[in-house]
This record gives structure tokens, sequence and C-alpha cells, in this order.
């Protein structure tokens, strides 16, 4: 999936299809450019990244990379061993020394539940300690050919719509005047209704009630 090739179905829906183009291919990068900052910020999941995070030495207080938006999780030390989150709160009230103690590997990590970019770590991190983890990645500035690596290309025609929203907002006259509206409903319908869905198949309660399901059907049978 590339911008040139959603370009592609915004113009057949914009009907800017012969040349000379009411959008330049450089403008309507812009709106695909924009659309998929959009959705990072409406669905930060779909923009995950594994890799490493650095720490800062004999510190509680933790930050993400650069170009980070949101923290989804942290797995473990590097080549060391897992690290369980915790809640900051129960953890203060049953601790309330943990900032201070002496830095050694992580065990715990705590969320900042006011600052999407920031985390808690106990112990405090000694220096060059490195985790494993996943947060949600700013999308960069695509070029026309360049591939876009997230979100996934099922998301194409969600993508689309919130071109052809961008575009039909600048363009939008008397006789199309809800047609910019019509596929910004599109996009946001789409991206509540793919979380929605996700409670059906990527949680432990879920996987609990198919198994449920599937031993009473057999109970049946």
């Amino acid at each position: 999936m590339t911008p040139s090739e959603i370009i592609t179905d915004v113009r057949r829906i914009i009907q800017d299809v012969d040349t000379p183009y009411r959008y330049s291919d450089t403008e309507l990068l812009g709106y695909v450019n924009q659309t998929l900052k959009r959705m990072s910020v409406l669905r930060p999941d779909l923009f995950g990244e594994i890799g490493e995070i650095s720490t800062q030495a004999d510190s509680a207080v933790q930050a993400l990379p650069s170009d980070a938006l949101r923290l989804i999780d942290i797995f473990q030390v590097k080549d060391g061993s897992a690290i369980t989150e915790v809640d900051r709160e129960t953890m203060s009230r049953s601790h309330p020394t943990w900032m201070s103690e002496a830095s050694g590997t992580p065990t715990n990590f705590m969320r900042h539940v006011k600052n999407a970019e920031r985390f808690f770590l106990y112990p405090r991190p000694t220096a060059g300690t490195i985790l494993i983890g996943e947060y949600a990645r700013v999308p960069s500035d695509y070029g026309l050919t360049d591939t876009i690596t997230a979100p996934s290309e099922s998301y194409m025609p969600v993508i689309v719509d919130g071109t052809v929203f961008l575009a039909e907002s600048i363009d939008d006259e008397h006789i199309n005047s809800n047609r910019a509206k019509l596929f910004l409903d599109l996009f946001t319908s789409q991206l509540s209704t793919s979380l929605q869905s996700r409670t059906v198949t990527d949680t432990k309660a879920a996987g609990l009630k198919a198994s449920r399901a599937t031993q009473i059907v057999g109970e049946v049978i």
C-alpha cells in the first residue's frame, strides 16, 4: 500500500481523474499524511512498534523515544527477566519509598496516566538498562511511492475515506455540502467499529467465552 495507490482511489471518488487535476499529487499526498496522523491519535494501537527502549539511569520517571505517541506495553529487560505492570497509586500507598530506593534491574513498570509518553520503573534502572516494549509511533511523512508500514493494508479504505474527507472539505459547495461529512462519518465509524471488534478476538474474557460456548455445543451434541 502506497500513497500513490490511495490517491488513485481518492481521485475516482472525488471525480478528479482528468487533467488538469483540481488537486495536485502533492496536495493529496499531504492529505494522506494528515489522515495517517489523525488515525494515530484516534487509534494508536494501529501504529504499535516493538523494539528497544533506552532508560535514564537512576531515575524512576522514564520517557519514551522522541517519535512515540504513547506507551502500549513493556515486556522485559533486554536479555533479562520479564517486567510486570503494577498500579502506581497502589505501589505508592503500600511502598511509599519505592522511588528513592537503590537502583537495580527493573521488575515493575507503571503508567503515567496523565502523560502517555512517560512511565515509571521500579527499581530505578542502573546505567545501560534497555527495555523491550511496544509503543505507538507517530507516522512519518510518506512520499508518493513509499510503502506505508502502519496501519496494515486492510485499513486502506479507511485512509481513502479520511483523505476524501479532507479534499471534499476544501471543495465543499452547495451541491455536495454533505459529502465531506459523509466521508468523515465513514472514516470515524470504521475506526470505532474495528476497535469494538477487538473485544471479540483479543481479550482473555472473549477467549474464555468462546471456550465455554464450544463446551456447551459439545454437551448439546
